[in-house]
């Protein structure tokens, strides 16, 4: 299968590849180029009513599988992704410019999921619970949410779509996917794999749109739509906890971060420059968890900023299929110009770049990994979600201190630290106030574990075997008469 052969331009509704109903397109564009990679079917409210219609009508058969069948196809599909996965790779990476190599490690990760959750599909225990009465018996079910409503990011555009479709699937959930406008393509590359894996017609359906409001408005209020997964912003997750209050809709809500990265001066620095390096680089920093405010313990300060910049300097910038790229561009110009923004007024307030700083030579979206020192506890690149390749670099006192200023965020999704003292592990682990805790690790993501966060950074779980509660729903039942 060529990269021509996964790449497709029409909405996915009912099994079928559509066009909108207005016969409207939008062009997606590469981000390295600016080139046009094509021109994609531009969704309205109407589509997504008909993609809602779909997938309740779909509901109830799949439902009605045993989880053995829906097991199987699941795993059909994963097959088929991690066959095809270079092509799917070679797609992601036009589309939203990252590296090729990190792209293919993207590819594969969604596919684990695909792969985990058709696995847990047959493991979705009910429970009988001692009685209060001699003569009854208390039974608890659970039974599919029902119609699922998916609106996911252009950063993950592969693996934020397995996520969320893996676990309703394997649930007995049909699921609407309202992809990013940025990065539609592997959003239908994706359905178009689990259509040949023998997902039936209506279980899956895609709705790109460059109206991203409208469609999704449809989605969040439908009254057919019981169940809305979405990953974003905190200001959209807003609007979506809203909507989604009209109809009390279940929510998953994945929203910004703003992770702290601490190093105390027991820690091994060498570690901790290589965890820094791998969670504030990857996908070029755009990224929900990772680093966004960097503490070191003033002892080791200059050494680790040395250390660090030194490694730093050695990360390639440049396009997807360039030889040992590690950073690509940024997504758009908005993009673009926020991180220089938050650079600027971190300079402003008295930081210095030991390394960046500024856009890179190989074009208008590509920015220089910078590193920040000395950076103003007021500055705003410690409040606002960075989305790029900025590192600012913050001193610390105690463990107190850390603590506090990791803590003095609204955000609670990821938090890392670097200690090898056993009792400040335990402490640190269990003071930081977020749902995802790397200790002496700066990449934490892992199908077997539940990815989410706490404070304004979002409701529920993804992955591991408390993500499939999501899209489960609990019944008691309660058998009386049964007296001998």
């Amino acid at each position: 299968m060529s990269f021509e052969q996964v790449l497709n331009k029409k909405a996915f509704i009912n099994g079928e590849w559509v066009d909108a109903k207005s016969g409207n397109t939008f062009a997606v564009t590469n981000p390295a180029t600016g080139d046009i990679v094509a021109n994609i079917a531009d969704c309205n409210a109407d589509d997504a009513q008909s993609a809602v219609a779909a997938a309740k009508a779909a509901f109830r058969p799949w439902a009605n599988k045993t989880a053995k069948e829906r097991c199987q196809i699941m795993r059909n599909w994963f097959d088929i992704v991690m066959t095809h996965d270079e092509e799917l790779a070679a797609l992601l990476s036009t589309e939203q410019g990252k590296p090729f190599a990190e792209a293919l490690g993207e590819i594969r990760y969604g596919a684990a999921y695909i792969e985990w959750f058709a696995e847990e599909a047959r493991r979705t225990y009910g429970d009988i619970v001692p009685s209060h009465k001699a003569d009854a018996r208390i039974l608890v079910m659970k039974q599919p949410v029902g119609v699922v409503a998916a609106i996911t990011p252009w950063n993950f555009p592969n693996a934020m779509i397995a996520r969320k479709a893996a676990p309703a699937l394997a649930a007995g959930c049909p699921i609407v996917i309202k992809p990013a406008e940025d990065t539609p393509l592997s959003a239908l590359a994706l359905a178009q794999m689990a259509k040949e894996a023998g997902v039936p017609d209506g279980v899956i359906n895609i709705v790109p749109t460059s109206t991203a409001q409208v469609v999704g408005d449809v989605l969040t209020t439908h009254n057919d739509v019981a169940k809305v997964s979405f990953t974003g912003s905190t200001d959209v997750g807003r609007i979506i906890m809203r909507n989604g209050a009209q109809t009390i809709k279940k929510l998953s809500l994945e929203l910004g971060g703003n992770a702290p990265f601490i190093v105390f001066d027991d820690a091994d620095i060498d570690r901790a420059v290589e965890g820094a390096v791998a969670s504030k680089y990857r996908n070029s920093g755009q990224t929900c968890v990772c680093a966004n405010r960097l503490y070191v313990q003033a002892g080791i300060y200059d050494e680790f900023v040395t250390k660090f910049s030194e490694k730093v300097a050695e990360l390639k910038v440049g396009g997807a299929f360039d030889h040992d790229v590690v950073l690509g561009p940024l997504i758009n110009k908005k993009a673009v110009a926020k991180v220089e923004e938050l650079v600027g007024d971190a300079l402003e307030k008295g930081a210095s770049a030991t390394i960046g700083g500024r856009g890179s030579d190989k074009g208008e979206l590509f920015y220089e990994p910078t590193i920040l020192r000395d950076v103003s506890r007021d500055a705003r690149v410690l409040r606002e979600e960075i989305f790029g390749p900025v590192a600012p670099v913050i001193k610390f006192d105690d463990e107190a201190d850390a603590i506090a200023l990791a803590n003095d965020s609204e955000f609670g999704l990821a938090g890392y630290f670097f200690s090898n003292d056993l009792g400040r592990v335990w402490r640190v682990a269990e003071a930081i106030e977020c749902g995802i805790v790397g200790v002496n690790e700066g990449v934490t993501s892992a199908v077997e574990a539940p990815f989410g966060g706490i404070k304004q950074s979002g409701l529920g779980r993804e992955g591991s075997r408390y993500g499939l509660d999501d899209y489960l729903e609990l019944k008691y039942v309660l058998m009386g008469g049964l007296a001998q």
